[in-house]
């Protein structure tokens, strides 16, 4: 019996200093967690001190020249363009010209018959020579023998003046039964075939003069100040890859169209090769005013505030790191994804041109390309 309860003592002492043992360990594990939760705040601590130094690229600002332009959009016209028309009513007896064809100036286009019109001329001829010497003889009886009287001698004059003009007028009438080039282009239409009955004021073919050609475009009210005669321009198509054309304004419109604000110009320019066609839409930069040592910036290098425009620029704070500096700028003409800076930056400065939307004013940087 006294065995049996000696050995249950010793079991329980036993369980007791395991259960001991088993608690100092965990109370050795709980510090230990504690200790390395106190160690990773110190490292996360450290993690952020080091985000706060931003990588970013810098391009230094340097004054140069600043062009702005209007941008516009044109449409090509030809320099001449007519529809001719019949001056005599006939029938097409003769087509002189295919269409297509290049004619010069005075060029018969098309022939109208003219058989009646030649019998016309051919008696009024006769009656105009009849009268013309009919009055030489009266004028010479009246003027150097005195023989006739003063109606006779002029009866006799007028008739022969008015004989004149009537062969005049019927020769003109003739020579209008063939139709003839105003200028010198392209036949670009024929509106007749051989037998088409025409009358006065019929159109009949269609003459296109496009060297040089016209770009007519129109300029908001707000450049009116801006666009002068003579203005230099450049003109572009983009059906015409790789071409630019240099040009001159040769004509500015005196008053604005009250239904879009606009008021018109034209561009004269040479069109070697026939490339640029009538109708063709076309782009224009017209030069409105040039600056000398602007200081211009990336659009991309700006950042948007409640106040306007900010930028950031390399700097050093007290102990001699880099840090962002934001600069409130005042903004003037933009031009191709530029824009001048007229108040708040310098030329020298380092402006930061990646990385600028994620740094505020007095952050640490760190300076990875320029």
């Amino acid at each position: 019996m006294n065995e049996t309860m000696t050995v249950e003592n010793e079991a329980m002492r036993n369980g007791m200093w395991r259960r001991a043992a088993l608690g100092v360990a965990l109370a050795l594990g709980v510090a230990a967690c504690g200790d390395a939760q106190a160690d990773g705040t110190e490292d996360e601590q450290a993690s952020a001190e080091f985000a706060r130094v931003i990588n970013v690229e810098t391009s230094e600002v340097v004054p140069q020249a600043f062009v702005e332009q209007i941008r516009l959009t044109g449409v090509a016209w030809a320099n001449q363009d007519v529809q001719v028309s019949a001056e005599e009513s006939g029938v097409v007896r003769e087509l002189l010209v295919e269409k297509g064809q290049s004619v010069r100036e005075g060029q018969p286009l098309v022939r109208i018959d003219d058989a009646v019109l030649r019998a016309q001329v051919a008696q009024a001829r006769a009656q105009a020579d009849l009268a013309a010497q009919t009055w030489e003889r009266r004028k010479r009886l009246y003027e150097e023998d005195q023989v006739g009287s003063e109606l006779a001698y002029l009866e006799a004059k007028f008739a022969a003046e008015q004989t004149r003009a009537n062969l005049d007028g019927l020769e003109a009438r003739l020579e209008r039964t063939t139709i003839r080039a105003p200028f010198a282009g392209v036949l670009d239409q024929r509106m007749v075939e051989v037998g088409t009955l025409v009358s006065p004021g019929q159109g009949v073919a269609r003459i296109v003069d496009a060297t040089p050609v016209k770009i007519v475009a129109g300029v908001p009210e707000r450049y009116a100040a801006d666009v002068r005669r003579g203005g230099a321009a450049v003109v572009f198509f983009d059906v015409l890859p790789g071409e630019q054309f240099p040009a001159t304004i040769d004509f500015v419109g005196a008053t604005v169209n009250p239904q879009n604000r606009t008021f018109p110009i034209e561009i004269r320019m040479p069109n070697p090769g026939g490339l640029i066609k009538p109708e063709m839409v076309s782009n224009i930069l017209v030069r409105r005013r040039s600056l000398e040592q602007a200081v211009v910036v990336p659009q991309d290098a700006l950042v948007r505030v409640e106040e306007g425009y900010v930028v950031f620029v390399a700097g050093q704070d007290e102990n001699g790191n880099a840090v962002a500096r934001v600069r409130r700028v005042t903004l003037g003409p933009a031009q191709n994804n530029e824009v001048v800076v007229e108040d708040g930056l310098e030329g020298g400065e380092q402006l930061i041109v990646v990385g600028h939307k994620s740094v505020a004013d007095g952050d640490r940087i760190n300076v990875v390309g320029t």
